[in-house]
């Protein structure tokens, strides 16, 4: 909403010596953010009303060329050049007199041209700044029309020196959409009287009704109001100030009708229309669309109608849609065989939503929709076709005919009981009683009770005000937001962090110091990406979540596992030029399922119980999951050496890091399960429950995602690891180590971590580490088999081991790791 300040000072005694930006500030503080302060071109130097005395037609030129005598308030009336023909002697124009200086610093001074001499120059409304229109002279009235005299300064009745403020107006504000609202908020924001323009009484005018109308649908309309008019000159221009209004709210001047009603829209909220009285043709009536009826409206476009949609008819059929635009065939005309002497006003109330539904469905975003779906003042209608037939009647000579159509099926507004002490309690701030009712009462509403318990009425043009919350609101705006105190909460006493917030942290950092770069993506996936990964139709990560209402057709569900965005991400990133990524993710996944659907609660009341427990049943378990995907070099090129490319094993550590950081131990096995190779993939076990998978994907999922060869990927259920225990410190002995290496050879079946486990168990109490640091393959081990080489740190607590007791806990060992898993010692 653009707010010339010139128009808001008619209805608000803004207080000498306030600025513009005072007026910022105070907008700002109502709640209402200014967009943009638009300030006019900057013209110095005499610049006057003039009239026209006298017009000379030169002749001999190349074009139509009139020497002028004006008169400027001057002793004797000054001559001027001018080629425009859009004037007449005894019209009032604006004149820059020699020395002034008109926008992009064009300096007029006397000279000589076509024979005269030119002493000023009569101005058009581009050349003043004041628009684009630059196809004849601004003329600001005609011969006997209410003018200022010649020679007084024309900034002020041209505009020139008024700031236009744009505010964003949201949606619960609709009635600061025109300037009746905005005074009402200035003048109490600032304290000052205003005038409310909404507040003239409409005149009683006798007759029989203007038109038969009838509602067929009264709670999408329940207001319709009309008023006919007759005797309008078509050729009667709109005047100044009205297209200068216009102009600065960003509307374009049409025709006089049309202005008329744009401008009272502008002026108290209540849009209007003006349709061609001649070319209505029988009663008229408000009904629903029949599905596919078709109506052209008056940008010429045709359009094909839901039965959604509600209209404005007559005998012939849709003339209008009903608070969007009006239709083609009743369309004012200004001249030529359209030329429109009688017409017909229609002011109404529409329900906002089912507006917003038409204008959206249509792609119609006019002004008159942008105020109905926000919600308009009922009371407006009489009042605004008034308002109407006043300009009309004094600026076209228009004459009222009949009385006046006012179908009303409004019911009562609701009272809304609200407890004086609620906005205190609300904003912390002492508000008394009687403050509360001050307030609400500049806000418009009847307030009943001087108590603690009030009955309020809210006014007819808030209709958001539907609650106590919104009532509180008022109390706290009006009053000042600055006047809220502005507190840090008291933390209250507690450990911190939970176990599982230190958990997931914990896992971050790890990935995070290893090299990982964390990669969050959308939690949605779609079916193609779950078919790249080569899932099996029996796969439970094919049952899927959908979301009622999704960003995007292409994923309409919830992601079962990370692999798809974490894998989108790693493709993003090798495209466009990297090399060497390594990325991780964790975050929620939701494993679907037969369940049952939720609910859909209304929004009038709190749900009941049973349909709280409705919704709860219907959301999914949500796991936490973490992922990392390696591509490249784990290990960068230098002169150092060639680098190492990541390989399975990569992943395989990552989720020995995952383990470790939640303060558990994992063991490793060979597995398989999709999208990883069938090979080259590990199950990662916490005890006998697998937690995971991790290893390289299968070459058919690394070409249906352009991937490169022997890509790897992990990806663990960190909810399913067990909690951790309370860590508890070493015993540090003060005694030497005992350093023992062995190898085994054992078949390519047995897992390394169930050799180092019998190792373990066999060594006893004195081992004190174990650690695998070779695996060998060829000869002399036999074919099928492999040689693992461990080292071992043997020491005791209390002594210096012996030579006899390590050979002792070696031998064990290798007899418990035989007994266990079949290996022998390598000799």
């Amino acid at each position: 909403m653009r707010v010339p300040i010139g128009w808001l000072a008619e209805y608000v005694d803004v207080p000498a010596g306030t600025s513009v930006e005072d007026l910022d500030t105070a907008f700002v503080r109502l709640g209402l953010e200014v967009e943009e302060i638009h300030r006019p071109e900057q013209v110095t130097g005499p610049l006057v009303v003039g009239r026209v005395a006298d017009i000379e037609e030169l002749t001999g030129f190349k074009k139509p060329i009139r020497f002028c005598q004006v008169d400027v308030g001057e002793e004797a009336p000054r001559g001027i050049v001018c080629g425009a023909r859009n004037f007449a002697v005894g019209d009032t124009v604006v004149v820059a007199l020699p020395g002034a200086v008109l926008p992009g610093g064009f300096e007029i001074a006397a000279r000589a041209t076509y024979d005269r001499i030119s002493d000023g120059m009569i101005c058009s409304v581009r050349e003043l700044g004041l628009g684009e229109d630059h196809a004849g002279i601004l003329v600001l009235g005609g011969e006997g029309a209410d003018v200022p005299p010649p020679g007084t300064p024309a900034g002020p009745v041209t505009g020139l020196d008024d700031v236009v403020i744009e505010l964003a107006v949201t949606p619960d504000r609709g009635y600061c959409l025109a300037m009746r609202g905005i005074a009402r908020e200035m003048g109490t924001g600032l304290g000052a009287p205003w005038r409310d323009p909404g507040a003239a009484t409409p005149p009683a005018w006798s007759g029989a009704p203007a038109w038969q109308v009838t509602v067929a649908e009264p709670e999408r309309c329940d207001r319709f109001s009309m008023l006919a008019m007759e005797g309008l000159d078509p050729t009667a221009p709109s005047p100044w100030w009205l297209r200068r209004r216009l102009a600065q709210a960003g509307i374009r001047s049409i025709s006089l009708a049309v202005d008329v009603t744009n401008y009272v829209m502008l002026e108290l909220g209540q849009p209007m229309h003006a349709f061609d009285r001649d070319a209505v043709s029988g009663p008229i009536a408000v009904r629903l669309a029949r599905e596919g009826e078709q109506l052209t409206t008056l940008d010429g476009t045709a359009r094909s109608l839901s039965a959604d949609d509600l209209l404005i008819t007559d005998d012939t059929g849709p003339i209008g849609l009903a608070a969007v635009m009006g239709g083609a065939t009743t369309e004012i005309g200004s001249g030529g065989d359209r030329a429109t002497t009688s017409i017909l006003l229609e002011a109404a109330h529409w329900e906002p939503t089912g507006v917003a539904r038409t204008a959206r469905r249509h792609r119609l975003p006019s002004e008159a929709a942008k105020r109905f779906e926000r919600g308009v003042d009922p009371e407006m209608t009489v009042v605004a076709l008034a308002r109407a037939a006043d300009l009309l009647s004094e600026y076209g000579g228009a004459t009222v005919v009949g009385g006046v159509v006012d179908l009303d099926t409004r019911r009562p507004r609701p009272q809304i009981a609200l407890d004086a002490g609620r906005p205190a309690r609300t904003a912390g701030v002492a508000y008394s009683p009687m403050q509360v009712i001050e307030l609400l009462t500049a806000v418009g509403c009847s307030v009943d009770g001087d108590g603690t318990d009030l009955l309020v009425t809210p006014p007819s043009w808030r209709s958001d005000l539907t609650d106590p919350a919104g009532l509180v609101e008022e109390v706290v705006r009006l009053a000042g937001y600055d006047d809220i105190p502005s507190v840090l909460p008291t933390a209250p006493p507690g450990r911190g962090l939970t176990d599982v917030q230190r958990r997931r942290r914990a896992i971050g950092r790890a990935l995070a110091e290893t090299g990982y770069v964390e990669a969050p993506s959308y939690p949605f996936v779609g079916t193609p990406a779950l078919d790249a990964l080569g899932l099996p139709d029996d796969d439970e990560r094919r049952q899927l979540v959908l979301v009622r209402n999704p960003l995007s057709e292409e994923e309409p569900a919830l992601r079962t596992t990370l692999l798809p965005g974490l894998l989108a991400t790693l493709a993003r990133n090798l495209s466009r030029g990297q090399r060497d990524v390594a990325l991780f993710e964790h975050g929620s996944v939701f494993p679907g399922g037969v369940r049952t659907p939720a609910p859909l609660p209304g929004v009038e009341a709190r749900p009941d119980d049973a349909t709280l427990a409705a919704l709860l049943s219907a959301v999914p378990e949500q796991p936490w999951h973490v992922a990392v995907a390696l591509a490249g070099n784990r290990e960068p090129r230098g002169w150092w050496g060639a680098g190492r490319a990541a390989t399975w094993a990569d992943a395989v550590e990552a989720a020995r890091r995952v383990a470790a950081a939640s303060g558990v131990e994992l063991t490793v096995r060979v597995g398989e399960r999709a999208p990883w190779h069938p090979g080259r993939c590990a199950e990662l076990l916490v005890g006998d429950v697998v937690v995971g998978h991790a290893g390289e994907l299968h070459p058919r999922v690394c070409a249906a995602l352009e991937l490169p060869a022997r890509t790897s990927v992990m990806e663990l259920d960190v909810d399913a690891l067990p909690a951790a225990g309370v860590a508890v410190g070493p015993h540090i002995s003060a005694f030497p180590p005992v350093l023992q290496d062995l190898a085994l050879v054992v078949r390519d079946d047995v897992p390394s971590a169930a050799v180092a486990a019998a190792l373990r168990e066999g060594a006893g109490e004195l081992l004190e580490s174990l650690r695998l640091f070779d695996v060998y393959t060829g000869a002399p081990v036999p074919a099928g088999s492999r040689s693992l080489a461990f080292a071992l740190t043997l020491r005791a607590p209390d002594r210096t081991l012996t030579g006899e007791e390590a050979a002792a806990v070696r031998d064990a060992a290798v007899t418990a790791a035989a007994a266990a898993t079949g290996a022998e010692l390598r000799a």
